[in-house]
């Protein structure tokens, strides 16, 4: 019991200047999300609610931190912090209809519990991952500090969180930059059922601020006033001088970390001690001793309170439950574009592939101001390929930001400048590296439209390909890997002039864009390109030459494959460069094989689980009848990318390509 003992801290409320009123208030605001839980828990027994994290015991963290905030900033929380979505008063039939998934909530029946955002309400919810909520609310605080608007965000997290990557990756780069974050951790004790012994070797998370160079606070997280005071006055000084603060709440978890687990890990002992230290129990009794609240006025606002519940809970069940259509559905995908395509002017030059990528982005960021560049070694160096060379003189280091190795986060940040109304565009050093932040890519872009009507403004550029002797790690073509994930869009140009405009198309598009570069393009493939900003539209393949005997689609390297061996043997086929892979232009594709009778679908991407396997699927569905042979696939094999030149070749499909043409020819 004394090794317990010494977790918990002596309850002792310092009313400083605050006034009776306010101290009611703040009651209020506490017991409203109580009150909910404790209705909930009778709903959940009842089987008319389907689950529930507890937020009980810990409500003073999310009401004292959302009370110390202004109601125009962020704050993003978990799933049991219930406290700020009450304290920043959002009618509770809305926030019922929510966990009902009904049509009244904020995402249309399709996420759950507390997986939802408002811009309303400047809240960010969360997805089940939990880390990249730190990363999203860099970027929101990012945004704040381009506008020199003074403001804080406020990010929520277990102790469990900060075992994430996304955990370092965040705070290190709100350090770095000095962001106004406050990150707000709440130590529970335990995650689901391991105890924090288990999770961290360090005596409290706050003493992980010191590697980062960042201020930090312990607070007791079940003390309404301290939280509440402590973090008005950090807040307020956070505005003045922008930082990133990490926040320690003490406190305990007294129910199950949702409640079909239970508590059956946690020592009895440990439980009761922490029920004396209740924040609402505590919290009552001193403004009782105080004189500040009499029993009939704490009659009166729970009565007042469970009367709401109540009301708003019978408007949440009596609602219709949620119905769609398959055509609405398909629609929240993305976010509508009003594309208008911006023709060139007729004054061109003879550029390479990479200056074409360079000069898209500049011109696109000289004609969108909240457009901003991050990536590894892009500003003073100028970036690995030196696309951004130029671009810090141009621009400045707040539109211009060189980041540590860290794309999860850095790609976090991007969302979260997109939910602050920015537009960015994140340089991959290589297409390969995507790996390390493939969960925000995935998790986050993809689904937020879908989700909670968020779009994500952002654009990841992706040097790829082989061909250049790079080997596993710097050569994938790994565009299949987001083909599959609805609510991404995939560009895969192949000449200068695809490049430019299609660059410019995907930065104006308000939806996440993989904007894939093929390296052994880059210098090597030169073609008269415009000189001023135009546009091409997504979705629309090019047919770059016209035959009869056979259409060849492809995209990428594999175009100048195909127009060498087409214009070498003086074969008649079609050549379609995709240029975009989604959406895909399949009107082209079939209007093409229906003429032609013949398909080969060509690929630098290993064969199986590539797009040809799709766009085969798709052309045996809707163009059977006019086949007059089975469609052929031509990928790489299926193995990493070796390093010497001569396995290079053996791996890239580009020698086989003659003979799988003819066979397809003389079948």
């Amino acid at each position: 019991m004394d090794k317990i003992s010494n977790t918990i801290i002596k309850m002792v409320f310092n009313r400083e200047n605050y006034t009776d009123r306010e101290l009611i208030n703040l009651y209020k605001f506490l017991l409203k999300p109580r009150l909910i839980e404790e209705k909930m828990l009778i709903l959940l027994r009842q089987g008319k609610i389907s689950k529930w994290f507890s937020g009980i015991g810990q409500e003073a963290i999310s009401v004292g931190i959302t009370n110390a905030l202004n109601f125009d900033e962020f704050i993003l929380p978990m799933h049991r912090n219930l406290g700020v979505f009450t304290s920043r008063n959002i009618p509770l039939y809305r926030i019922f209809s929510q966990w009902q998934g009904k049509k009244s909530g904020f995402s249309k029946g399709r996420e759950r519990s507390f997986h939802f955002g408002t811009q309303e309400y400047k809240i960010v919810g969360m997805i089940s991952h939990l880390g990249p909520q730190f990363g999203i609310a860099n970027g929101i605080a990012l945004g704040d500090l381009l506008k020199k608007e003074s403001k804080v965000t406020a990010v929520f997290s277990g102790e469990g969180g900060t075992s994430e990557g996304d955990f370092h990756e965040a705070l290190n780069v709100a350090s770095v930059w000095n962001l106004p974050v406050l990150f707000c951790i709440e130590n529970n004790g335990y995650g689901l059922s391991t105890p924090v012994s288990q999770q961290f070797k360090c005596k409290n998370i706050a003493d992980k601020g010191i590697g980062y160079g960042m201020e930090s606070h312990i607070i007791d997280g079940n003390n309404i006033l301290e939280v509440h005071s402590k973090v008005s006055k950090i807040a307020k000084s956070v505005r003045e001088n922008p930082r990133p603060v990490l926040l320690e709440f003490k406190t305990f978890r007294m129910r199950g970390h949702e409640e079909a687990s239970g508590m059956k890990y946690i020592p009895k002992e440990l439980i009761e001690a922490w029920g004396e230290k209740d924040p609402i129990h505590n919290f009552h009794a001193f403004l009782t001793d105080e004189n500040i609240l009499s029993n009939k006025m704490d009659v009166l606002i729970k009565e007042e309170i469970v009367d709401e519940i109540n009301e708003h809970l019978k408007i949440a069940f009596a609602e219709e439950e949620i119905s769609s259509t398959v055509e609405n559905e398909l629609a929240d995908v993305y976010k509508h574009q009003n594309y208008k395509e911006l023709k060139p002017s007729t004054n061109t030059l003879n550029i390479r592939f990479i200056d074409a990528i360079s000069q898209g982005l500049r011109q696109s960021m000289e004609r969108f101001d909240k457009l901003i560049v991050m990536g590894q070694d892009i500003a003073e160096y100028g970036g690995a390929f030196k696309i951004t060379e130029g671009f810090l003189e141009q621009f400045g280091a707040s539109r211009i930001r060189n980041t540590p190795i860290c794309e999860s986060t850095i790609i976090e940040s991007a969302y979260g400048l997109s939910i602050n109304r920015y537009k960015s565009v994140v340089e991959l050093q290589f297409s390969d590296f995507v790996t390390s932040g493939f969960n925000p890519v995935i998790n986050l872009l993809a689904k937020s439209f879908y989700r909670w009507n968020q779009n994500a403004d952002v654009v990841l550029r992706m040097p790829c390909g082989a061909g250049v002797g790079a080997g596993p790690f710097h050569s994938q073509t790994n565009e299949a890997w987001f083909t599959k994930t609805p609510g991404l869009k995939v560009v895969y140009p192949a000449f200068p002039y695809d490049a430019k405009g299609l660059l410019a198309t995907s930065i104006e598009d308000e939806n996440p864009v993989l904007f894939f570069e093929h390296k052994a393009l880059y210098r090597s493939v030169y073609q008269d390109v415009p000189t001023d900003y135009y546009t091409i539209p997504l979705g629309k393949a090019s047919i770059l030459q016209e035959g009869n005997d056979l259409s060849i689609i492809t995209y990428g390297a594999g175009v100048h494959w195909a127009l060498n061996e087409i214009k070498e043997h003086q074969i008649s086929a079609d050549i379609i460069d995709l240029r975009t892979l989604q959406p895909l232009d399949t009107e082209t594709v079939f209007k093409s094989v229906r003429k032609t009778g013949k398909a080969l679908i060509l690929h630098e991407d290993t064969l199986f689980g590539g797009i040809a396997s799709d766009l085969s699927a798709l052309i045996t569905e809707n163009c059977f009848k006019h086949l007059d042979a089975p469609v052929k696939r031509v990928g790489s094999l299926e193995t990493p990318i070796p390093f010497a030149k001569n396995l290079e070749d053996l791996f890239l499909p580009k020698n086989r390509l003659h003979g799988e043409i003819v066979n397809l020819l003389n079948y």
